[in-house]
Parts: C-alpha cells; structure tokens; sequence
C-alpha cells in the first residue's frame, strides 16, 4: 500500500518530484525519499532531470520507467482490430489496425492476435522496449467480473462462456486482464481526453453494436458483476417488433445500431454493405441514409437521456463509427436536451471522442497497469 501511494500520482501526473509527492500524499519528505529511493531501486521509477526551481534546490523529476515491460494490447471489434504495444508509462509503442471477423470463433481470432502482438514485439526489437509482460484485450460483449468469461455476447458467435486468457495462454503463459470494448474506450477518454476530461462521465460506442462504459469519481464503474452501462438491450419506446439475439424485440442494439442501419438500407434495395458507406451517402444527401441514422441518434439519445437523469454526469462522450456521422451527433445532442431534466443538462457536455482509432489500446494499457501497480500488482514487476 505504501508504494501505491507514491505511484499513483506519479503516474496521474500529478506530482513530477520528491516534494511534490510529499504535497499531494501528506507524506513527510524524509517518508517520500525514502520510498521514492526504493521504488527506484526496484526498477519502477526513474529520475529524468531537473525539474524547475522555486528559490531552493533544482528538485530532480521523476516518473515511471517506461522501459520496465511492454504490454500487448488487443481492441476487438465486430469486424475489425486493433493491436498496441504500450510501455509501462502508458506510451504507445506501435499500433495497428485491421479487418478481423469475430465470428471466426476465439481460437483463430485470437491466435491471430498473439501472433500479431509476438510480430510487433519482434519489430520493436531494436528499441529499449522488448519485454512483453502481459495482454490487455477488450471484446465487443459483456464481460464477468467474476469469472473473466465472455457472457451471452450479441454477435460473436462461439464465444460465450470463453474464458479469452485460457485461450492466450496456451499460446503465451503471461497475464491477461480481458474487458468489454466500450469500458475500455471510456478508461482512455478519461486519461487521454486532456482538459475535458470528467471524473463523471459516459462513453457510448456505436458502431456494428451498441456499448456504453461509465466513470465514476474518476473510475470505472462495473456494477456488481460487470453489467454496468450495457444499454444495448434497453427497450426502445414505440420501437417496434424489431427481434433482437437476446430473444426480446425492441431492443436498442437491434433498433439503432450500425448493424441494424445497414440491414434496414439492404431491405430497402440499396446496395450497401457498411456503416461507413450508408454516412457516407448521408453526407452526400441520401433521403433515406439520413432519416435513418437520425432515427438512430433519436432512440439512442432517448434512452441516454434516462442516464443522464439518474446519473448527472459532467460529460458524455460518443465513440465509434456513427461518432463520425455529423446527422447521428446532432439528433443524439439535440433529443439528450429535449428529453432530460434542465437541471441534469445544465452543466453536460456532449462530446465526439478525441482518440477515436486508439483510445480502446490506451484504456487497455491503463487497465492492465492499474493491476500491476496495485496493492497486490506492484511487487510482482520485475524490471530489467
């Protein structure tokens, strides 16, 4: 626990010295030198130069040791992946981006994304950032708390019940943490989303699917077994027989999604086999491309509008392909303000989301070293 007093604020930023360290923790400085010295000679922490004066001695920064280990991040999507190497200052390494069809089933899935982190991890060989210390992976479908299973997932077949770090570490014996994909794109919001950055916020993902990760006091808020913020299967008023794969009709996810959109433009006739390709023709002024992502953002709006009621964020975030469409934003804004309580909206800001292709790789990374400097975590890490 001791450690994890000083670490936390170094790696917040919140504090860059000794004495700065002594400010935020109450510490005496006599404790934080001391304790500074040691997690110095465990290999956490380094000191980098000297910082600015005020009137007294040049105080030496400090901050974490980047190069302690590497952790291999890995953002699934429905049809599309994204891998990152991050360092253990929560550095982008290496990022990349690829099509990827979940329902190929979680071993060749992920086989083929331990192969794509081993490949990286090979690439970066010549960097002082070489030691793969463990995967952070984020799955588009719910996650136990408890059990770190896959549970009832809307579109990825064959994975329900999978236990994704039973999986890696037959390929890889190292530590995996495993969440759902828009958690971790709310964790990134929150330590890359700069000055607008709320420590009482909700991140919504639409893109094939619907998620929706919430922070809390600067946190994560999972519920009791990591239910939490999961609106895809919210009734949508006067939404309509639509069948949704939890058996239910009605759903958001079956109602609004980029799924759901692209299958309502196909039965219309139109030949259209994406998200991007159906706000693409909105852009270009398509009557019925239009009304529908308008009607998505309304019954997306619709019951975001009840989150915000009863959870008063500062801020709420959209991600995901439809954040790309202009039409899908302004109907979300617009039926958020005409549907909550004055009093809940007075203060909200509703926002695009600032690391649309890596925040997912950043809320991993995050997730991942908030494990290892924890109180348990920190004296686990072996530096080289």
């Amino acid at each position: 626990m001791q450690d994890v007093e000083i670490l936390g604020p170094l790696r917040s930023g919140r504090a860059t010295s000794r004495a700065a360290l002594a400010k935020v923790t109450g510490l005496s400085p006599s404790t934080v030198a001391s304790r500074v010295d040691g997690l110095i000679r465990q290999g956490h922490v380094v000191e980098t130069g000297q910082g600015e004066s005020r009137g007294g001695r040049r105080p030496r920064d400090l901050t974490i040791r980047g190069d302690a280990g590497l952790v291999g991040c890995i953002d699934l999507g429905v049809d599309r992946a994204s891998f990152g190497l991050l360092d253990f200052a929560g550095t982008l390494i290496a990022e990349r981006h690829v099509a990827l069809d979940i329902a190929a089933g979680p071993a060749e899935v992920l086989g083929f994304a331990v192969a794509e982190i081993r490949d990286m991890v090979d690439k970066a060989s010549l960097s002082e950032h070489t030691t793969l210390r463990g995967f952070s992976v984020g799955v588009p479908g719910p996650v136990s708390t408890a059990t770190s299973r896959i549970i009832a997932p809307s579109r990825m077949p064959g994975w329900n019940g999978v236990s994704v770090a039973e999986v890696i570490q037959r390929e890889m014996p190292l530590p995996v943490i495993v969440n759902n994909d828009a958690n971790l794109m709310a964790v990134g919001e929150l330590y890359t989303g700069g000055a607008e950055a709320s420590a009482n916020q909700v991140f919504v993902k639409v893109g094939s699917g619907i998620g929706c990760g919430i922070i809390s006091r600067g946190e994560l808020f999972t519920g009791s077994n990591g239910w939490a913020g999961d609106i895809s299967h919210v009734s949508v008023p006067g939404g309509g027989a639509v069948p949704c794969s939890c058996g239910r009709t009605g759903c958001l996810d079956a109602m609004a999604s980029g799924n759901a959109l692209v299958r309502e433009m196909q039965v219309a006739g139109h030949d259209v086999d994406s998200v991007e390709a159906m706000i693409a023709l909105a852009r270009d002024s398509h009557p019925l491309a239009t009304r529908l992502i308008r009607n998505a953002a309304v019954m997306t709006g619709g019951v975001l509008a009840t989150i915000v009621n009863f959870f008063n964020p500062d801020r709420l975030v959209l991600g995901g392909v439809l954040a790309d469409s202009s039409v899908f934003v302004a109907g979300v804004r617009s039926t958020l303000f005409a549907d909550c309580l004055p009093m809940a909206t007075e203060q909200l800001s509703v926002d695009v989301t600032s690391d649309q292709s890596t925040g997912g790789l950043h809320g991993a990374a995050r997730m991942f070293l908030d494990q290892v400097f924890s109180v348990d975590g920190v004296g686990a890490v072996v530096a080289r």
